[in-house]
């Protein structure tokens, strides 16, 4: 495919062309960008940067994407599109999430009767986020749940909007669990 037909693909929402596009065609593209803009330690991972472009290009019914002119290859136009964009953002942003759920439920100060209790259960959720690989995804947890942070409160400090700190305290639960099962195996292991 050349330029124009990928351009009018994607403009089309062709799922096949768009995937091939994103996950294969600028795959060693955005692994570069991945590597170029990682910050204090933490990198963006692939399927954010995927979304974060895609969003960008097809936002208002592609009109970013309609202004490509074909006076250089799609890859170059998009690496300059890409890198002015996300590095002119304070943080990550990724929206796949309109969800109106709070983003955690808060447990009742009586549930854990004494003091001892709860600095125990405390020092465990703080041991769990300091072994989760993304640091940033361990922050805002540690925001929302022990610094009792408003959510609206955090999207402004992250420079991001609701349904963003939604999306990415979803993944961030997501990776908390996968931590606290292999901490629950390697734990059970040493007991025994």
């Amino acid at each position: 495919m050349d330029d124009r037909q990928i351009v009018e693909a994607l403009l089309r929402h062709d799922e096949f062309v768009t995937r091939l596009f994103f996950y294969r065609n600028l795959r060693p593209l955005l692994l570069s960008l991945i590597q170029r803009l990682g910050r204090d330690g933490q990198r963006w991972e692939y399927d954010e940067m995927v979304g974060e472009l895609y969003t960008l290009l097809m936002e208002n019914e592609g009109r970013r994407l309609r202004t490509f002119t074909f006076s250089c290859s799609i890859y170059q136009w998009i690496k300059v599109v890409a890198l002015r964009h996300l590095t002119a953002q304070t943080d990550r942003v990724v929206i796949d999430s309109e969800s109106k759920e709070p983003l955690y439920e808060r447990a009742a100060e009586t549930e854990l009767s004494d003091e001892g209790e709860r600095a125990q259960a405390r020092a465990d959720v703080e041991r769990l986020l300091d072994r989760m690989p993304n640091q940033r995804y361990a922050n805002v947890l540690r925001r929302l749940t022990l610094d009792g942070v408003p959510n609206e409160e955090l999207a402004r400090e992250m420079d991001i909007n609701i349904a963003n700190l939604y999306n990415i305290k979803r993944r961030a639960m997501a990776q908390l669990t996968d931590v606290a099962l292999k901490d629950k195996t390697q734990y059970g292991h040493q007991i025994h």
